[in-house]
């Protein structure tokens, strides 16, 4: 390979839109940033699951996309979640993208078709667009949200060596260590979910994007300083506070209950988009209880 690929590394928020009676409430995400740039994050994922990017239009994704990239402090990173049905809208949308400031793509797989999504048609899609896209192309695997198309390692043979595919942001407890394997040497991976980013840390892989940065950034980018630094036993001892609120936040709320955790913890969450709903008042003394009881309380 004539160029080295870009590194991929450290922790991204997966950014949350707020809204407030359906509307995005730009105030609140820059003030969101704002915060977040103080912290020890490598920078942002917009426009992913946790940005509830399906339930915004083109327009609104690329307010929101514009608005992190103008708010971000130097040296954060922006990667836009573009994936779209076709590889022509894809490819308009990275375009986009790249000419309103991300640094890199993220490629949900097309799953409307899944039973059509071989490993063959999906690497014809990424190749394609890697081929067209002017900035660096990260792949997410998130099963749970794409009709069960699911990055395996087959597919990631197909693409890894592919000059403008730089990593796997990979979402699936049940792939990430097969993917990690195929992925070796050839792309950075990151762990969707703080549930096992310590054990894909030791694996071999590179960073996460985890949800519960939009709560507690500091703490999450703090875990990969300590495995880096080799402090293992500090490593553990957070990790396990980090799974266990992990647990109580997204795994038992979804998006709803990250916002509501962010609210709680003086960010902007807002409330999700409808049809999604906000956490019941009993949802939130309960969340509430198990903030104060967790190892991050102020």
């Amino acid at each position: 390979m004539a160029t080295k690929k870009r590194e991929l590394s450290g922790v991204l928020t997966p950014m949350v839109t707020p809204f407030k009676e359906d509307r995005v409430l730009f105030h609140g995400l820059i003030a969101n940033v704002e915060k977040m740039n103080e912290t020890g994050l490598a920078g942002y994922f917009v426009l992913g699951t946790n940005g509830e990017y399906k339930t915004l239009s083109i327009d609104e994704r690329f307010q929101v996309l514009r608005t992190v990239v103008r708010y971000r402090a130097k040296g954060k990173g922006v990667m836009a979640g573009m994936g779209f049905e076709s590889t022509k809208e894809t490819i308009d949308m990275v375009l986009r993208a790249a000419d309103e400031g991300a640094d890199m793509a993220s490629l949900l797989m097309p799953h409307f078709f899944a039973k059509k999504m071989t490993s063959e048609v999906l690497a014809g899609y990424i190749t394609d667009v890697a081929d067209a896209s002017p900035i660096p192309v990260v792949l997410y695997n998130n099963p749970s949200v794409a009709a069960n198309v699911t990055i395996k390692p087959d597919l990631i043979d197909r693409v890894k060596d592919h000059p403008n595919v730089i990593g796997i942001k990979d979402s699936s407890s049940e792939t990430y260590k097969q993917n990690l394997e195929a992925a070796k040497g050839k792309l950075c991976v990151l762990a969707g979910s703080a549930n096992y980013f310590l054990d894909l840390l030791k694996a071999g892989g590179t960073g996460g994007v985890l949800s519960l940065a939009n709560v507690y950034p500091d703490a999450c980018a703090r875990l990969y300083t300590l495995f880096r630094e080799g402090k293992q036993d500090e490593a553990e001892k957070l990790n396990a506070a980090l799974v266990s609120l992990n647990h109580k936040v997204s795994g038992s709320y979804g998006v709803a209950g990250v916002k509501a955790a962010m609210d709680l913890a003086g960010f902007c969450g807002g409330a999700p988009r409808r049809p999604l709903l906000p956490l019941t008042a009993e949802q939130i003394a309960a969340l509430k209880a198990s903030l104060a009881e967790s190892a991050f309380a102020q």
